[in-house]
């Protein structure tokens, strides 16, 4: 309770660091702002091209399968990843200053996660394009299955960017780790094609039903099962309560460490 009651009264704290991140991140490219779009679109490009000509599946309307899982993935692997070093980034503003260091994965997860609402903007036009639709009933369950992944991805960052502090290889060791992890988990392929016995491996991965979610909203346009809901917030909030205790225990000694 103390955290949070902390963490609120720094409140406009962490809305600064996300507002300074957003407008510094494409400081000083040409297309600026752009690039929030940009980039996830040439990235589906090169998968479709690779899924969809090279090694040729049969899923329907490929493109958008393929899409309303990538997104998706980029935020929570961007997290794992570069999230990693967000403590060490700042470690200036740690060695100088009070205030507690929840503010700093806080501030770099709810970046991310608007900066993915942003790209959703994308997800909708290519739902409208392909003629797919949208089923409003289903479209309800699409900001449960956001929280969820913020939810997630912060436990994800917390724990990370704690551990990276002590052990600065990790950093790398997370971008090789985030790879295997995206293809355990059924962003270019279906569930459906999962052989019998990896099922097991894919019901321990967190991200697994969160993708199967925004599948079943955006691509099937039906309600997600009430089952890979309640695994998803149910996983979420494990990761989470793990990620926020290490980050309490480790947080005491991370001036010594840098």
């Amino acid at each position: 309770m103390k955290t949070l009651q902390e963490l609120y009264a720094y409140r406009h704290m962490i809305y600064s660091l996300v507002k300074r991140d957003l407008r510094g991140r494409y400081k000083g490219s040409a297309l600026g702002f752009l690039w929030t779009f940009l980039n996830p679109l040439l990235q589906l490009c090169i998968y479709t091209l690779v899924f969809s000509v090279i090694l040729r599946t049969d899923i329907d309307k490929y493109y958008l399968f393929l899409f309303v899982g990538l997104v998706p993935w980029m935020f929570f692997n961007t997290c794992l990843s570069v999230g990693s070093s967000c403590i060490l980034t700042q470690q200036d503003m740690v060695k100088k200053i009070y205030f507690p260091r929840e503010v700093l994965p806080i501030s770099f997860v709810t970046s991310q996660f608007v900066n993915m609402l942003l790209t959703f903007i994308i997800i909708f036009v290519v739902v409208i394009i392909s003629g797919v639709g949208i089923n409003i009933i289903a479209l309800l369950y699409l900001p449960l299955i956001l929280l969820v992944e913020y939810i997630l991805a912060l436990g994800i960052t917390m724990l990370v960017s704690a551990l990276t502090v002590y052990f600065r290889d990790l950093e790398y060791i997370l971008s090789i780790v985030g790879m295997a992890w995206m293809y355990l988990t059924p962003i270019i392929y279906s569930e459906k094609q999962v052989p019998k016995a990896f099922i097991p491996i894919i019901n321990l991965n967190p991200m697994a039903p969160i993708i199967m979610a925004y599948r079943d909203i955006l691509y099937y346009k039906q309600v997600p099962e009430l089952s890979t809901l309640g695994q998803a917030f149910i996983l979420g909030i494990g990761i989470l309560a793990i990620g926020s205790i290490s980050f309490g225990r480790l947080k005491r000694h991370f001036v010594e460490e840098m």
